[in-house]
Parts: structure tokens; sequence; C-alpha cells
């Protein structure tokens, strides 16, 4: 059976999937968290990195643990285009607390150039990380990003990027590329019964969707 493992790294989260000792990192927090992700991995046999998306504050230290660990790391072709260039999928907002988000957000997001990875794996809906010693497989998220994805483990824990947030409380993902997108996948996961639901952003909770 897997154990998760939550890395708090600000207001962002990263975690650990792992499984006697053989172990996944999702998403990977910013620079200025590298010392404490890289601490935390380094307690077991990395096998993989998978990024929900790449922003900044999920993706900026992918390259640098990659290189150390020697291992690849996984993200969804459509969204290649925006380690380098945020502004090829902009995002928008809703509601009050999206808008804080945003505001805080928009500079840095547009100022920092995320490192692509040199040993990328394209994945999709449906891959398998049996391969890594891990038993899940990847969701495809859309909204966020266009290329969004998620990690649902064991058929009891979900891991789901930004694509929903727990900020104040748990919600839709507040900062989206394309809202239609986004309340689709809010419906899949709906659709995925009863999980544990881990935030990019926030504490876990239940699937609060049901």
């Amino acid at each position: 059976m897997s154990e998760i493992h939550r890395i708090k790294c600000g207001t962002e989260n990263c975690y650990i999937i792992e499984n006697e000792n053989t172990a996944v990192l999702v998403d990977t927090g910013t620079a200025a968290f590298f010392d404490e992700v890289l601490a935390e991995c380094s307690k077991y046999k990395m096998r993989l990195i998978v990024l929900t998306h790449p922003h900044f504050d999920h993706a900026e230290n992918a390259a640098a643990l990659a290189e150390h660990f020697g291992i690849p790391v996984a993200v969804h072709k459509a969204d290649i285009d925006v380690f380098e260039n945020y502004d090829s999928q902009p995002l928008m907002s809703y509601g009050l607390v999206g808008k804080i988000v945003l505001g805080v957000s928009l500079k840095v997001l547009r100022n920092t150039k995320v490192r692509r990875p040199q040993n990328l794996v394209f994945v999709k809906e449906g891959d398998s990380l049996s391969d890594y010693g891990i038993d899940a497989k990847i969701v495809e998220l859309p909204g966020h990003t266009k290329g969004s994805i998620g990690v649902d483990v064991e058929q009891k824990n979900l891991l789901v990027g930004d694509a929903l947030d727990n900020w104040v409380k748990p919600a839709l993902g507040h900062l989206y590329a394309d809202f239609d997108a986004i309340k689709q996948t809010s419906q899949k996961i709906k659709a995925f019964g009863s999980r544990t639901i881990f935030y990019g952003h926030g504490k876990p909770t239940g699937n609060f969707l049901l």
C-alpha cells in the first residue's frame, strides 16, 4: 500500500508517493524550497517526477531534482510551451480569492522562466506508474492549463494539482486558462466518487464534489 507524504512549500504542496521505499514526486515547489524538497526526497529511492503542470510554483525545481536523482520528469505534451512562456496559456480568475491569488502571482508567473528538464516523458490519460513502483494512473484534468494532469493512487487518493484548490475552503480551481474545461474537469473528479483529494494549494480533504 502506497503512502502519500505532503511537503508544504509555503502556499504550495509537493507530494511524495512512496511504496516500500520506492517513490515518485508530484510537483516540486519553488527554488526557495529546493533544499527542503531535496532532503525529503533523499529519504527514498526516487524513480520519477510528475508535474501536474509547469507553472513555477509547481515546477521550478524539476530540472535540478531530476538531474540530482538521475530520473525523468513526466508532463502532458499540451503544456510543453508553458515551461518558458507563461503567456502561451494566460490565466484568468473568478471570485475574490481568485483575483487576489492571480494579482499576487501574475508578475512572478510572467517573469519566472522554468528551466525545461532534459529527460521529459510525455504522459496521458490512463498511463500507469507501475513501471516506477507505484500503483497509480495519470488522469487528465484540463482547465487550469491545457495539459493539467493528476494522479489517481490505488483508486483511493487523487492528486489534482490546481484543478481544485483549498485556499480558504475546497473549491473549483480559482485560476484557469479555460473555464469550460475546468468545470468539466470538476465533474470528472466528482465521478471518481470517494477519494481523498490532495490539492496543489491547501490541506487534503474528502471529495467535496459528491
